[in-house]
């Protein structure tokens, strides 16, 4: 399945194989996989809302929990991580102009998208074992844009005439 290699490669960044691997999958496949890993990350706090009895919307039935969860939990999460990618690919253009390499834009979405797998995945080993609040996520921001310029760098330099 294309999604296990996108896992595979992900884990392996900023290696150049890796990279050009990634840059070969489409926006398409690379959008289901963020939303298979930010469902994975979604996981702890939804077995926690789903076994808690106290608090908002904890006497009501399991299918409301689980339709309370995807809009107001999920979504959310879903579309302010979108945000974040977008922010830091946008920050790497910068850093492509600067560095003179030919990189574009959904060249840059697409290797932030994939360097948030490892932040993500230590995030909710970690909120399996201690109750981590969610702002906490955004600490793991700093991982990519510190794998974002090193990945820019090892690009090749634009060739003029």
């Amino acid at each position: 399945m294309k999604f296990t290699k996108i896992l595979k490669e992900s884990l392996f960044l900023p290696q150049k194989k890796a990279m050009f691997q990634i840059n070969r999958i489409g926006m398409d496949q690379i959008m289901i996989y963020l939303f298979i890993l930010f469902m994975v990350t979604s996981l702890p706090e939804l077995i926690s809302r789903l076994t808690s009895w106290s608090g908002l919307g904890g006497e009501m039935n399991i299918i409301f929990q689980l339709i309370y969860f995807f809009m107001f939990y999920y979504l959310i999460l879903s579309i302010l991580l979108l945000g974040v990618i977008s922010f830091i690919a946008y920050l790497g253009r910068g850093i492509v102009r600067l560095a003179n390499r030919k990189l574009y834009y959904g060249t840059l979405w697409k290797l932030t998208a994939c360097s948030l797998t490892i932040p993500m995945l230590i995030f909710t080993l970690f909120s399996f074992i201690w109750s981590i609040p969610d702002w906490f996520l955004f600490i793991f921001f700093i991982y990519p844009v510190v794998l974002l310029v090193r990945m820019v760098f090892l690009y090749p330099q634009k060739r003029f005439r």
